[in-house]
């Protein structure tokens, strides 16, 4: 492995990985992948937490994507993936940060699953100098194996430049082996923005979008939280290979004056072609 490769990108491979190729086959059950910003431990998490766990439950989904997310040693705070996987039940817990494994304070991005697992990636993002990852899981689903990326990318609104160059590594990075591909996460820009045209029709198509094209300046960032409203939390797939049958946002209805997040998330059911 050449150093540049090793110093962005970490891979684990599973037993049997290396044995799987992509089946062809038809037939798997309709799937369902969410993705959600939590915020880390902004406000008051205390009263978030249940929030959160009753939206991604009301959910009932395969996949979750989690960005923000946040181990705190120096405040008592455990993973939040990891808690949120233990109130579900039922998933793996896939974690990646740039920030050193053991470090006591570690910020980064989540995928939970209660699909098997084949293969497990994860990549820094060009830049390096914005600590923006790329993971990567190979999961089996009804007989087929699919592929679910989360990522997170720069926030800034200025910053498109910077966001192009990390979809253009991305993309770059990822494999073109014929295995279906979702890539799930906050983008940090509504996806008609220049930058993210590597992610756009013709070899992608958005889920809400897609069902709800009457909405899609519809906000997943929370005005309650004192954001302007933009669409910029979304399920991409590849349109060869996925049919999306349902989109919905979630999680953005308050209970007692507290949402889950300072985004809201968004869920969709698709069929595999």
């Amino acid at each position: 492995m050449s150093t540049r490769r090793a110093l962005l990108t970490g891979l684990a491979v599973l037993p049997l990985a290396a044995c799987v190729t992509p089946s062809v086959g038809a037939g798997a059950p309709d799937l369902k992948l969410v993705t959600f910003n939590i915020w880390h431990n902004q406000g008051d998490w205390a009263a978030r937490l249940p929030l959160l766990v009753a939206a991604l439950r009301d959910a009932d989904a395969d996949v979750i994507a989690l960005q923000e997310v946040l181990e705190d040693a120096a405040v008592g705070l455990p993973n939040q993936a990891q808690t949120l996987a233990d109130a579900l039940g039922g998933y793996s817990v896939h974690f990646v940060s740039t920030d050193t494994e053991g470090a006591p304070r570690r910020y980064g991005n989540a995928i939970l699953s209660r699909l098997p697992v084949v293969q497990e990636e994860w990549r820094k993002l060009a830049p390096l100098d914005d600590y923006r990852t790329a993971l990567r899981l190979r999961v089996r689903h009804g007989g087929r194996l699919i592929d679910i990326v989360n990522t997170h990318l720069h926030w800034t609104v200025e910053g498109g430049a910077i966001r192009a160059e990390q979809v253009s590594d991305l993309l770059a990075w990822l494999p073109r082996d014929g295995t279906p591909l979702a890539i799930l996460g906050d983008l940090n820009a509504p996806l008609p923005n220049p930058e993210l045209s590597g992610l756009r029709a013709p070899r992608f198509v958005e889920a809400f979008a897609a069902l709800h094209p009457d909405q899609i300046d519809r906000t997943t960032l929370n005005p309650a939280k004192g954001h302007k409203g933009a669409h910029i939390d979304q399920i991409i797939l590849e349109a060869a290979h996925f049919t999306p049958v349902q989109a919905a946002i979630i999680g953005d209805r308050a209970t007692n004056g507290e949402y889950p997040s300072d985004h809201f998330g968004v869920e969709a059911t698709l069929r595999l072609r």
